[in-house]
């Protein structure tokens, strides 16, 4: 992800930090800002102490700027980017709301340099990010979550910059993680669990809403966290993957009528969903959660409407782990084997969908991306076995429990 650019970028240049007395910074650390200005931001991150010293008094500023008042008077309705003239006007009239957008900026600048350093260096996300002695994840990472709750209509570039640093400061601190920082420091991982469920919270109570500006807000930072098992499983608990396949739906009936979200956002989706099977085989109630909330439905949907062909490729690639898993290593609770969800019950999902039909037109097509053509194939046999094994009545009531019930020789025998 690159974040775009605040829309008062052109008045950082004219940040004075003498003057700004509510943000109660030390000479040291006003020192310390002017230096990170002055020098490139990898010689700033030069050393772990040096890492977190710098992180410590950015957090500081967006703490004292944000403040507990809900969003800023005049930046944090500003749509586009401004001219440097009209910026630095602004400066002088909400200068906290150009701070805090200053101070986001730096923290995103921060996250990327961090992670593009060598895997297990000395300097790191989780050396910066968490203390030395015990683990524990800084204290000072508490306004990130702060700026996701803002009032009223919120600062939308504000809350998608403070959701994408804090999610990459939360996933370093992650067990899963734990090969991509020095193996020497210790994370006390428990530190991270609350944290991670505060800001997946805020991501499912924005997709509760249908409007394309709340997923813009969120999917940057849920396709970052769907890389991390602990979240994935985290999300999925929390109802994720009802909230993805509804937004899809919507979204596949609104790119026929020129509403609903955009392709990009529906690719965004349509990974994280394909990133949520990989937990199936080791939870029954993922699969369950499949089932219960139409996934199949939506993803068939949405090969069906080919929007774009990385959608429709990341959409097979789910379909495919969809037919694929099984309950080997984490059987139902349910003592009624009949019941167990398996890759076979999806199979009869897609069959009741339509997907066969869908699957035989692809193959017909030639297709550039090796992918989609594998997963084709893969579709295209595993569907066409378990049509054998159904009756008539199975293909009945799969068209029926799906909602694509169309009229053919199934109703005329």
């Amino acid at each position: 992800m690159s974040l775009p650019s605040s829309p008062v970028t052109g008045a950082f240049t004219g940040i004075q930090w003498d003057p700004m007395q509510k943000l109660r910074l030390t000479q040291p650390e006003k020192l310390l800002l002017r230096s990170g200005e002055a020098n490139p931001i990898d010689y700033t991150l030069n050393n772990a102490e040096e890492s977190t010293a710098y992180v410590k008094v950015v957090l500081k500023v967006l703490a004292e700027a944000s403040g507990a008042s809900g969003p800023s008077s005049k930046v944090s309705h500003l749509k586009g980017m401004l001219p440097d003239d009209e910026a630095l006007q602004i400066l002088y009239t909400d200068p906290m709301g150009v701070v805090t957008h200053y101070a986001i900026t730096k923290l995103y600048d921060i996250i990327v340099c961090l992670r593009e350093k060598k895997m297990g260096g000395d300097v790191s996300i989780g050396a910066t990010f968490y203390n030395e002695d015990d683990g524990n994840l800084l204290d000072e990472w508490r306004p990130l979550l702060r700026v996701l709750h803002l009032g009223g209509s919120g600062d939308a570039f504000a809350q998608r910059g403070a959701a994408y640093c804090l999610a990459h400061i939360l996933m370093a601190g992650c067990p899963s993680q734990r090969f991509a920082t020095n193996r020497s420091l210790k994370i006390n991982h428990a530190s991270v669990m609350e944290p991670l469920q505060a800001l997946i919270s805020w991501i499912t109570s924005q997709l509760q809403s249908s409007a394309s500006s709340s997923l813009s807000l969120v999917t940057p930072t849920l396709t970052a966290l769907m890389t991390c098992p602990e979240a994935r499983t985290m999300f999925a608990n929390s109802g994720g993957i009802g909230y993805l396949s509804r937004h899809l739906r919507n979204g596949t009936k609104g790119s026929r009528t020129g509403s609903g979200a955009t392709v990009q956002q529906l690719y965004e989706l349509c990974f994280c969903l394909w990133t949520l099977t990989y937990e199936c085989n080791s939870s029954a109630m993922i699969r369950t959660a499949f089932v219960r909330d139409h996934a199949v439905h939506a993803l068939v949907d949405l090969v069906s409407s080919a929007p774009r062909e990385k959608v429709v490729r990341v959409a097979l690639s789910a379909l495919r782990s969809l037919a694929q898993c099984n309950a080997e290593a984490s059987p139902s609770p349910s003592s009624d084997s009949k019941k167990e969800v398996t890759g076979a019950t999806f199979l009869s999902e897609m069959i009741g969908c339509g997907l066969i039909k869908y699957v035989d037109q692809m193959k017909e097509r030639q297709w550039t991306d090796p992918d989609i053509v594998d997963d084709l194939n893969v579709l295209h046999k595993l569907l066409h076995e378990n049509f054998k094994e159904m009756s008539t009545w199975d293909v009945y009531l799969a068209e029926v429990q799906s909602g694509s019930l169309e009229w053919g020789f199934l109703h005329t025998e």
